[in-house]
């Protein structure tokens, strides 16, 4: 067999497949990969999420620990998350020992970190043949970890290819580029969604009746929100706004859908304003898009995102939208064609869902463009544009 025909090798490494927004878009590029051109090994940290079921059979997935990911500090969880804070440890130091033991000394032509956080375990390959490949879903300068400095940022040069998901991101990374060379390594990538896919999945039935309000002219609007529960994701805002404009005897319900490490805290807040008959938390749901659907309004409540891509999930459903103004919103509504952008604060969202409730019709506007919108990019068009990434290589 000659050379050139044989398949490519790659590994791809991310920390599990839990619910967030770039396990989902890896999920849906390998779903949407040919299955005869690459030999792929996906390495997890941690052997666990909902995406698992959605990776391809011909995938080998390999992982240094398995099980769930251990949230709490209960006295009998510590041996196991100390054993696996110890070994992802020594394994992220001693390269060498990942690549013979589970890696089996395997040669890879093409390592991709599918997350930022995996920079340093792609550049430290012991591979110093493989063509290496990052995927950026977030800006860098906001992150809930650690804002990267300029000389961080810069290590990522070290990659032969930078993706990136939002021009925002693109033009911070070309700052920083040294020359002609290192710029030509920065690729937008639209994120792989699947239209289709969300079209369809809106449609599925509902499983609590209750929020299906007589359509009498009574009827209070609701507002939706949805996104993993971290403080990023601004849902104390929401619900503090919420409360001010009860308090000033506007009617309506809001409901928040997804699950993360907040999601007590949240609650808690929930009761503390004493909303809990107006604003519900659906906890998590591998389909958020019939409450999408039904909702009247979708809010975007952020403090920072990279790309936010539930607002495209919004956009598809041809929702009334308002979304404070982060990083890829103004790009994603076209600076303010498709939908409400306000200011990243909780006035801001208080200004935009008060004249939601005050002025419905303003947003009629909206609505007109969302029906001859025509998205800017195609799952097709994603997936063709890595695979084309990795065969240039």
């Amino acid at each position: 067999m000659e050379n050139h025909t044989e398949k490519k090798k790659i590994l791809i490494r991310i920390g599990s497949l839990r619910h967030g927004g770039a396990e989902k878009v890896l999920a849906t590029f390998l779903k949407n990969l040919p299955d005869d051109k690459y030999e792929i090994d996906l390495l997890l940290n941690l052997y666990s999420g909902k995406y698992l079921t959605e990776i391809p059979g011909w995938i080998n997935v390999l992982y240094l620990n398995k099980g769930e990911m251990i949230t709490t500090n209960r006295p009998q969880d510590i041996p196991v998350k100390t054993f696996r804070v110890m070994y992802q440890f020594v394994l992220k130091k001693f390269p060498k020992l990942l690549y013979s033991t589970i890696l089996k000394n395997k040669k890879y032509d093409i390592e991709f970190a599918a997350i930022h956080g995996f920079r340093d375990e792609i550049l430290n390959s012991p591979l110093k043949s493989s063509k290496k490949i990052v995927w950026i879903h977030n800006d860098l300068r906001k992150t809930q970890f650690h804002n990267y400095t300029d000389n961080e940022i810069r290590k990522f040069f070290g990659f032969d290819k930078i993706m990136v998901i939002s021009e925002h991101i693109q033009k911070d990374f070309e700052s920083l580029a040294k020359n002609e060379n290192e710029k030509s390594r920065i690729v937008r990538i639209y994120n792989p969604l699947d239209t289709e896919e969300i079209l369809r999945k809106s449609q599925e039935p509902r499983v609590k009746s209750r929020d299906k309000q007589p359509e009498t002219s009574n009827r209070q609007p609701v507002f939706v929100s949805v996104g993993t529960v971290f403080p990023q994701k601004g849902f104390d805002r929401l619900l503090k706004v919420h409360k001010r404009l009860l308090d000033e005897g506007f009617h309506h319900h809001i409901k928040i859908v997804g699950d993360g490490y907040d999601f007590e805290n949240i609650k808690k807040l929930k009761s503390d304003l004493g909303v809990v008959d107006t604003a519900e938390m659906t906890g998590f749901t591998d389909n958020p898009y019939p409450h999408i659907s039904n909702a009247d309004f979708f809010v975007l409540s952020s403090r920072y995102e990279g790309f936010p891509t539930v607002l495209f999930e919004a956009i598809t459903l041809k929702k009334k939208i308002i979304a404070t103004e982060v990083s890829g919103v103004s790009e994603m509504l076209e600076n303010g064609k498709l939908g409400l952008i306000v200011e990243n604060s909780e006035k801001g969202i208080y200004d935009g869902m008060k004249k939601a409730l005050t002025q419905p019709e303003s947003f009629n506007a909206y609505a007109q463009e969302l029906n001859t919108y025509k998205m800017p990019f195609t799952l097709e068009n994603s997936v063709q544009s890595i695979i084309k990434i990795i065969d240039d290589l």
